[in-house]
């Protein structure tokens, strides 16, 4: 009861702006109600505070501390594993899910969409949607393996070996998140190539590096780990991969800056995010061991529970759009601070 009566004691500091900011105060008290006790709240409360002021947003549940105040800035304040030019994406107190708006494009479609792209001549990150649709033929074949897209993986780091030419490259390398990153999320100015499998494991990944072992990659993004937790796989094979795979990318790429991402959160019951937290603690530490970057976007995804944003994701593991602009965010920063770097060492 004492979240209670420290609510209690907030109240009256809001008296004096007289009756209206009552009402606001009134059903932000109801909507804490419901989050510390399960209380049904009226949809009509939800209306009434999306106009609150930005000075009321002041106030947060920390679930560990009950209620206090802290700085509006604070609120977004998510990246204390990011290097010091970055910062979290702010947001507000109450955000409520939008609808999630994404093309309807199965694994099978995007998978002959780039196919046809390569065949074409063109890496598909670089094309349009409606481009990548009329470059289609009628022909598929009927069920996709992983070997499918190991090839198809293998074919386009190929291609941009030899198309890459002087330009800038970043690669992204992973699973399912990874793979539908959508291309116009991408930041400019350079060529992208996506190397995501969806369902893929460290394992996986850790076996088909090779694939674009004579790119020349400014960056490579790796986010990996969430197909192992849902298959068993334990915390010390996760881990040792994640190493693995860094040793190995930095002999085949020793120019790269190589970018181990923490693992997001998620919805999934069977899916611990206190296992998650512990695990991107030790890929912290490694990424520092190694001498590589390490980004953590996790808490820029995760609500009040430390799950993943309910309007982030479609089915309580993938990203919805909102997600990948979150994520978005996050790459396009680094990718600013990797240009100032550049740049820097050129006149040096």
């Amino acid at each position: 009861m004492s979240e209670f009566r420290q609510l209690n004691k907030l109240i009256p500091l809001f008296e004096s702006e007289g009756r209206k900011e009552k009402i606001y105060m009134r059903n932000l008290y109801l909507l804490a109600t419901s989050l510390l006790i399960g209380l049904t709240v009226p949809t009509s409360t939800f209306t009434e505070l999306s106009k609150l002021k930005p000075e009321y947003y002041q106030l947060i549940l920390n679930r560990k501390d009950g209620w206090q105040t802290v700085k509006r800035e604070d609120t977004a304040s998510a990246s204390d594993s990011l290097p010091p030019a970055f910062s979290a994406p702010s947001q507000s107190f109450y955000n409520p899910p939008r609808p999630v708006k994404r093309r309807l494009i199965s694994g099978s479609q995007l998978y002959h969409e780039r196919l046809a792209a390569l065949k074409a001549g063109y890496i598909y990150t670089r094309l349009a949607n409606e481009k990548r649709q009329s470059l289609l033929v009628t022909r598929r074949k009927p069920k996709l393996t992983y070997q499918d897209w190991k090839r198809l993986l293998a074919l386009e780091a190929r291609a941009m070996t030899r198309g890459q030419g002087k330009n800038r490259l970043s690669i992204m390398l992973g699973d399912s998140l990874s793979l539908w990153f959508p291309t116009k999320g991408l930041p400019t100015g350079k060529l992208w190539l996506n190397q995501g499998i969806s369902g893929d494991t460290s394992t996986g990944i850790l076996r088909r590096l090779s694939a674009f072992s004579s790119t020349k990659p400014e960056a490579i993004y790796i986010m990996a780990g969430v197909n192992d937790l849902r298959k068993g796989t334990s915390d010390k094979v996760i881990l040792s991969n994640h190493r693995r795979i860094v040793r190995r990318l930095k002999i085949t790429h020793p120019n790269s800056y190589i970018i181990i991402q923490s693992i997001l959160p998620t919805r999934r019951p069977k899916i611990s995010n206190i296992r998650i937290r512990k695990l991107n603690t030790q890929l912290a530490r490694i990424a520092k061991e190694e001498g590589v970057n390490y980004v953590n976007i996790h808490k820029w995804f995760t609500d009040f529970k430390g799950e993943l944003r309910q309007e982030l994701t479609t089915d309580g593991l993938h990203l919805s759009l909102d997600g990948y602009k979150v994520w978005q965010s996050a790459i396009e920063q680094i990718e600013k601070k990797l240009a100032i770097s550049k740049v820097v060492k050129s006149e040096q």
